[in-house]
């Protein structure tokens, strides 16, 4: 009678234990899938944004030429319209999956994007009120912020 019940008992335990390792093997791996999704997702608004971003600066240097070149600038500046409110909504997604410091750093590329905007909106400026607005500066501390978030090494491979 005492080896049933060791028997039992053992294989209980050992039930018990595979249960709970495969339950906790289950979490591991769905963890890991939830991350991945997210990641791919941040990856994906941060090229939006970021894309967002340069189409916005390219349609407000169109303007810039067309003053300059005595041009009417309105189909740049609808264009540059048309990405900004794009711009406002990848913004917010942007925003709300990053981390703090890519979230700073994208608040600092909309001062200097809204800067071009100002600028590029005011008929009497060209190119050259343009040009000094460190817009490509703010980026790049953007790009560095998003591969921190993401994990993604800036530097070149340790050997």
């Amino acid at each position: 009678m005492a080896t049933r019940i060791i028997t039992l008992a053992g294989v209980l335990i050992g039930a018990l234990t595979s249960h709970f390792a495969t339950a906790m093997a289950e979490r591991t791996k769905l963890r890991h899938l939830m991350a991945t999704r997210w990641d791919e997702r941040k990856l994906d608004t941060s090229i939006g944004y970021v894309s967002c971003i340069k189409e916005v600066r390219g349609a407000a240097m169109d303007a810039g030429r067309a003053h300059d070149q005595g041009k009417d600038p309105s189909d740049a500046l609808t264009e540059m319209e048309g990405n900004e409110k794009r711009r406002t909504i990848l913004f917010e997604t942007f925003v709300l999956l990053s981390d703090d410091k890519a979230a700073t750093a994208a608040h600092a590329v909309n001062q200097r994007t809204w800067e071009l905007l100002g600028t590029a909106r005011v008929p009497s400026n060209g190119m050259a009120g343009l040009r000094p607005i460190p817009l490509v500066e703010a980026l790049n501390v953007l790009h560095e912020a998003a591969r921190s978030d993401l994990t993604i090494s800036s530097g070149a491979p340790t050997h």
